[in-house]
């Protein structure tokens, strides 16, 4: 297609893939409502740095007031809790054939449907390393699964079109009948990093921490039995194995995914998860209200307690407003909730 691709956010994930498809010869569009972020684009380019590649890149890039005109393909990239007010905005930009392409973290594919349609919504899994460093500049930090797949299950043109897109960023990218079980088992994986986000420590060494490893797994386990219990099967990825923090895990497989989550995560560059950079450097509100609290909710109505994701919700809103340090105290307490 010789549309334009619209990037709707222009942060950690969307402006590490719309460099990447600028790269590969197609023209993108920028959106973002951080207007230092939209001049420094439009006067000196994107710039990606990181090992996986370094350059500038070239494209117009709009805040959402600004934007005009209608594109058949959208790259929704904001952060989970602005899911619902861009959604609103975007959809008067959206092309009566476009779609949505959710590249988010947690289950906004719910969200965007109730506002544009189920139907022009395509789901998207990423876990690539990735930062918003300063207005212009984004870190491109390590390479991670990229998943496509329609909410559905069926394997369609525009599913398969995506696909073909998300192998010029990630040429691993997968394309799934089984996007809601990528999608849990982010939400397992991402259970455990707001775990490691109450430290100041590296993932890897929290992933290590002897200390850290009991109520993690129990965290996680509650995540797990929520998906169990509404029949979605979590699929693995980038060394996590979701089944290894299900119901019926052993502690062998437990420990196996711990450490390869480890090995993983030391490869980065990104030592620290998005997280951690939203609570310790960027000082502002961080997923977990769109990420862990869904699955609180669900598991009130699937009659499944949460009391560890409820009480990381709370610690974590804590830190946001400035009454809770980060520090590994703070998995010492959620140990003695557990």
């Amino acid at each position: 297609m010789s549309e334009p691709i619209l990037i709707w956010g222009t942060g950690a994930i969307g402006g590490t893939l719309g460099a990447a498809f600028i790269r590969a010869g197609n023209e993108v569009i920028f959106v973002d409502n951080v207007k230092e972020h939209v001049d420094a684009i439009n006067e000196k380019g994107l710039q990606i740095v990181g090992p996986i590649f370094e350059d500038v890149v070239k494209a117009r890039a709009y805040l959402p007031e600004d934007l005009e005109g209608t594109y058949a393909r959208t790259f929704l990239c904001v952060k989970a809790h602005h899911t619902e007010a861009a959604t609103h905005m975007l959809v008067e930009h959206l092309a009566s054939d476009g779609y949505v392409v959710s590249a988010q973290n947690g289950l906004n594919e719910r969200v965007i449907s109730r506002i544009v349609g189920e139907n022009r919504v395509i789901g998207c899994f990423v876990n690539f390393g990735a930062d918003y460093l300063e207005p212009g500049v984004v870190q491109y930090s390590g390479h991670g699964a990229v998943v496509i797949g329609e909410l559905d299950g069926r394997f369609t043109d525009r599913a398969e079109g995506i696909y073909d897109l998300m192998k010029q960023f990630e040429p691993k990218a997968l394309i799934t009948n089984n996007i809601w079980g990528f999608l849990w088992g982010k939400l397992i994986y991402g259970a455990l990093l707001f775990g490691t986000a109450l430290t100041n420590d590296s993932i890897a060494d929290v992933l290590d921490n002897p200390t850290a490893r009991p109520v993690l797994r129990k965290l996680a386990l509650e995540v797990a039995t929520v998906a169990a219990i509404n029949n979605i099967k979590p699929e693995a990825f980038d060394g996590f194995d979701p089944a290894a923090f299900g119901p019926l895990a052993t502690p062998e497989q437990t420990t196996k995914s711990f450490d390869d989550m480890s090995v993983h995560n030391r490869k980065s560059v990104k030592s620290h998860s998005g997280i951690w950079r939203d609570l310790a450097v960027r000082k502002r509100k961080t997923e977990v209200d769109a990420q862990v609290l869904p699955v609180v909710e669900i598991g009130k109505e699937s009659r499944v307690p949460t009391p560890l994701a409820a009480r990381v919700i709370t610690m974590i809103h804590e830190i946001e407003d400035g009454k809770r340090p980060l520090a590994m105290a703070n998995i010492e307490e959620l140990a003695r909730v557990a």
